[in-house]
């Protein structure tokens, strides 16, 4: 097979239903591509790494594309803001804002009252003879706790669920024809957006709490820490980060164990397996499938000369089933101990909500299997959500 053979096309439906095989011809074949779309793709572990936390490889000029693209306004949070799309000091600054109430230490804090949002979801499915794992329990999980932690009144809830859909689908905008409607929808959906975490700022700002939001606010106001677009642009990011991953973490998590019944025995009976079943979850079935950087000098990789400006992509679900580095690596295996994966990227950007993503993840899918041994499949051929940067289900039908 030579480089003329592959092809990076996320806008194959057969690519879109399963990048994985398209993923393996490419690191064999070229493993540093120039795609039609003229971007680099990068689908093997070691360039990927060294992508993602080489400082010749930035953020800024990313969001300063996209802005180019949506268009950032008043009533439209600027994507060239918000801390995904800025290199340091800024984004040192801004994450440093609200890291802290993402540590490990105070995630493991939440376990409890996780698992007894998770309860109750299942306790309204208990007795039925079916259930859609993503409308019943991947999805309120994460935006339940997401809006708790920033301070979002429950009955405004529901009214996230399309504008967020939008935003993510949006993420593809780069790779669509000109005339897809994905990129009016995202700009429509980061204005509504924009305008609820606007009008509740305000109104935060006359009753502070003991919330994210009243703590980002508080930050705003020293003057010297946080902007008002920034406050505004990081809202809208925590909330969508804080479960568009999450959601799709349980759900392709879930699907991967019912079509691989033996290792969701395995999982099920051996105590204290969750926490590694989590992770070759992550790494087998990526919720994020790809992350782009802008090359700020002339580079070499794999022996290709890279321009500056140019996009490089480094695709974390290629280089989390490359086989230098995870041995037999298309095998799901939930006993599997060396696993360095990069399902939450690497470096500097290294997702901030990765410890609380990973308690959900291991509270909901083994409250799960727990609690519903006899789930499985309602259909051979689950639906894939349209994003291909995002990878997850609109729905996952089981029988319990």
């Amino acid at each position: 097979m030579t480089s003329a053979d592959v092809v990076f096309n996320p806008l194959l439906p057969e690519f879109h239903a399963n990048p994985y095989p398209f993923y393996r011809r490419l690191r064999e074949a070229d493993p540093v591509h120039l795609s039609t779309f003229g971007t680099w793709i990068l689908t093997r572990y070691d360039d990927a790494v060294m992508v993602l936390r080489d400082p010749r490889f930035g953020r800024e000029t990313m969001g300063d594309m996209m802005e180019a693209r949506f268009g950032g306004t008043e009533e439209r949070p600027a994507y060239s803001r918000s801390m995904l799309f800025r290199d340091p000091p800024d984004h040192t600054r801004l994450r440093s804002l609200v890291s802290r109430a993402f540590t490990p230490r105070v995630i493991e804090t939440m376990r409890p009252h996780i698992q007894q949002i998770v309860d109750d979801l299942l306790d309204r499915v208990q007795g039925a003879s079916s259930m859609d794992v993503i409308a019943d329990l991947a999805y309120p999980l994460p935006v339940t706790v997401i809006s708790e932690m920033l301070g979002v009144p429950a009955s405004d809830r529901d009214i996230f669920k399309q504008w967020s859909s939008d935003i993510a689908r949006s993420l593809d905008a780069a790779i669509l024809p000109a005339g897809s409607d994905v990129i009016p929808r995202g700009r429509e959906a980061r204005a509504a957006l924009g305008g609820y975490f606007r009008s509740l700022i305000a109104a935060r700002r006359k009753d502070l709490r003991d919330d994210l939001l009243s703590g980002l606010i508080e930050a705003e106001e020293h003057g010297d820490k946080l902007s008002e677009v920034e406050l505004l642009s990081t809202c809208v990011l925590l909330l969508i980060a804080g479960h568009e991953t999450t959601v799709n973490l349980i759900g392709n998590g879930v699907l991967a164990l019912l079509q691989h019944p033996d290792q969701m025995r395995v999982l099920r009976e051996t105590s204290g397996l969750i926490h590694t079943g989590v992770e070759e979850l992550l790494r087998y079935d990526a919720p994020v499938q790809r992350t782009g950087r802008v090359v700020m000098e002339d580079v070499e990789i794999g022996g290709k000369a890279i321009p500056e400006g140019a996009i490089v992509v480094a695709v974390l679900g290629a280089a989390n089933r490359d086989p230098a580095h995870f041995p037999d690596p298309e095998r799901l295996d939930v006993t599997r101990r060396e696993n360095r994966h990069i399902a939450f990227g690497f470096g500097i950007h290294f997702c901030l909500g990765a410890p609380l993503a990973r308690v959900e993840g291991q509270i909901a899918i083994g409250t799960l299997l727990r609690r519903l041994p006899r789930m499985e499949l309602a259909s051979a051929a689950p639906e894939w959500r349209e994003s291909s940067t995002l990878r997850g289900l609109k729905s996952l039908p089981v029988r319990l």
